[in-house]
């Protein structure tokens, strides 16, 4: 499932819509505008976050109406939460270590050779 929403989210137009859909329900067309797409284009992208369930698609007739799931995201930024606390940790670190060596800066017995 993760590897559906990454895939997702790693391209920019599919980034765009989902920030569109924040807002509210969009019509494919409506999602289509901001970009020079055809509709069809549009349908693929929507079609690759409908099946990473980051989108849901109701039909009224001929209208494609489409609406945020945000659920997946939720789990995408629980994953990175982890990594981001493991790099926060090892920048903590060397942190640590960088005031330590200007804590205590080297000394020179006098030999400058």
């Amino acid at each position: 499932m993760l590897g559906s929403v990454f895939h997702a989210l790693g391209d920019s137009t599919r980034r765009q819509m989902l920030r569109d859909l924040a807002h509210g329900g969009r019509t494919v067309t409506q999602l289509a505008e901001p970009f020079t797409i055809s509709l069809a284009a549009a349908s693929k992208h929507i079609k690759v976050l409908e099946n990473a369930a980051l989108v849901r698609r109701e039909i009224r007739g001929r209208t494609h109406l489409c609406h945020l799931n945000p659920g997946p995201l939720a789990s995408a930024h629980e994953w990175l939460g982890f990594y981001e606390q493991f790099w926060t940790d090892r920048l903590d670190v060397l942190e640590r270590l960088l005031r330590d060596a200007d804590a205590d800066p080297p000394t020179h017995d006098g030999d400058d050779t």
